[in-house]
């Protein structure tokens, strides 16, 4: 059976990206290698791993000088001394953690390790997230475009993990050309309720579904096409429209006003 507007993902796999390596060269030859014929709206969604190598965002944290700060959280969560300075280099806050992660707030996302990963990163070393990943989506978008005549998307694709749920999913740290979110307030549901708060977070979704192909492991595919996708394409900046306040927040904020367990009376 055929489908109307059928969304489509297409993993393009290549092989291990080195330090300083074109990661929009080596895009650009696997779109012509696999013989995509590029459509308005078609969506890239790029790994941030291989982008950390593109910048040279491969740290050492073996040796790196560390503060008391970084050696007692590294004792505590059992991580190395610099791997945490990294982490603390790269946070805003850190609220606390569990073994091998800290829970942390980076360029306004709560995140686990601030993006600082061991995975998919040489023995001794972290990939450390894109220095600006809005203007990076942004530049890699604009050469694309230029140079397959489409109209585009792109999304920097990392992971996280959510809240009493085991695993990753993934999350858009970066993202230029679409409208990221939708909001449905005011709109009526299936029961003709008027909406009160809901918003759908677009760019996410689509992150997630590029993380299910992309792995976390071995799978070598640092990109992955969306095509159909239902989109809003823009050439407005929107990273801050994903963004909402520490008080806004469902969990950050219902942590803080915890008072009450009903099962416990505590």
């Amino acid at each position: 059976m055929a489908y109307k507007n059928r969304v489509e993902l297409i993993p393009l796999k290549f092989r291990r990206i080195e330090v300083g390596e074109d990661v929009i060269e080596i895009l650009c030859s696997l779109i012509r290698r696999n013989r995509l014929k590029l459509k308005d709206g078609d969506v890239f969604a790029i790994a941030d791993k291989v982008l950390a190598f593109y910048e040279g965002r491969i740290v050492d944290y073996q040796n790196m000088p560390v503060s008391e700060d970084a050696i007692r959280l590294a004792k505590r969560y059992n991580l190395e001394p610099g791997f945490v300075q990294l982490v603390l280099n790269e946070s805003e806050k850190v609220f606390g953690g569990v073994e091998r992660a800290l829970l942390t707030l980076t360029r306004g996302i709560l995140m686990a390790n601030a993006g600082v990963d061991h995975k998919n990163a040489p023995p001794g070393k972290a990939a450390l997230w894109p220095k600006n990943p809005t203007l990076l989506a942004y530049k890699i978008r604009v050469e694309l475009e230029k140079r397959f005549g489409k109209r585009l998307a792109v999304i920097i694709v990392d992971s996280k993990v959510n809240p009493l749920r085991r695993g990753t999913v993934g999350i858009a740290i970066g993202f230029s050309g679409l409208v990221p979110v939708i909001d449905c307030r005011g709109k009526k549901d299936l029961f003709g309720n008027s909406l009160k708060i809901t918003f759908m977070n677009v760019v996410d979704d689509l992150a997630a579904m590029a993380h299910l192909l992309m792995g976390e492991t071995i799978e070598s595919t640092p990109f992955v096409l969306i095509r159909n996708a239902p989109i809003t394409l823009t050439e407005e900046n929107y990273s801050d429209e994903v963004k909402i306040s520490e008080n806004d927040c469902l969990v950050l904020n219902s942590l803080k006003e915890y008072y009450y367990c009903p099962r416990t009376g505590a």
